[in-house]
């Protein structure tokens, strides 16, 4: 069952007079529960097509569909709600509040969408669990360490127990040890919860994490 399929999408920008195609012709289908890593040179598009993923910029051509529904059908109100509910987003820098503590950071989602925090307790006592952080719940991230860090923001997505989870370089500002522990996360994420994972990485090692590799280059996917 496809959740996200890409049709045709091209992407490109002006600078001046000229113009810069991106992504050519980019075509794939993403299966509900895989784990797809996407590798590439710098810039070939990797981290363009999460975005258009992710429905935070459009195409300049071709369909998005995800989950059924095409991004190009839908007005940004509609676009929002599906990347709060529906999409989680991990990136390299961890976008953590630096007065909030660990609780009120995955909790953030909750109150921007207008839900209520108490009623997710059980929740969020799971999560911290899995992430092995519930005795530093009360921490600020300026007392954790860059690899607690970004399992704080893994765990922020799974608030509100997204369909996707889109990461880009995740592992980018991390020690391999630390690395390896984030890549061991998604993989218990993909497998155990079933969640769909779309990752853009440099690294071999952590792109055999998951269950295929797309290969993007000058902006088209070569295999």
């Amino acid at each position: 069952m496809n959740i996200i399929e890409v049709k045709n999408v091209y992407k490109s920008f002006n600078i001046g007079k000229e113009k810069i195609d991106i992504l050519k012709n980019v075509n794939l289908d993403v299966n509900k529960g895989e784990f797809i890593s996407i590798m590439g040179p710098s810039g070939c598009g990797k981290s363009t097509f999460l975005y258009l993923l992710g429905g935070m910029d459009k195409p300049s051509g071709g369909n998005i569909i995800m989950d059924g529904k095409d991004y190009g059908d839908m007005k940004e109100k509609e676009k929002g709600v599906i990347r709060r509910r529906k999409l989680g987003f991990v990136f390299q820098f961890y976008n953590l509040v630096q007065n909030l503590n660990v609780e009120d950071n995955i909790l953030l989602p909750l109150l921007l969408d207008g839900k209520k925090p108490d009623s997710y307790k059980k929740k969020l006592d799971k999560i911290l669990d899995m992430i092995h952080m519930s005795t530093r719940r009360r921490h600020t991230p300026r007392e954790l360490s860059g690899g607690q860090e970004q399992r704080v923001a893994v765990a922020r997505t799974l608030i509100f127990d997204p369909e996707i989870i889109l990461a880009d370089e995740p592992t980018g500002n991390l020690d391999s040890k630390s690395g390896k522990e984030i890549m061991n996360l998604f993989r218990i994420i993909n497998s155990e919860m079933g969640k769909t994972i779309v990752q853009v990485t440099h690294s071999d090692e952590y792109a055999k994490y998951g269950t295929r590799i797309i290969n993007l280059k000058d902006g088209t996917i070569q295999s």
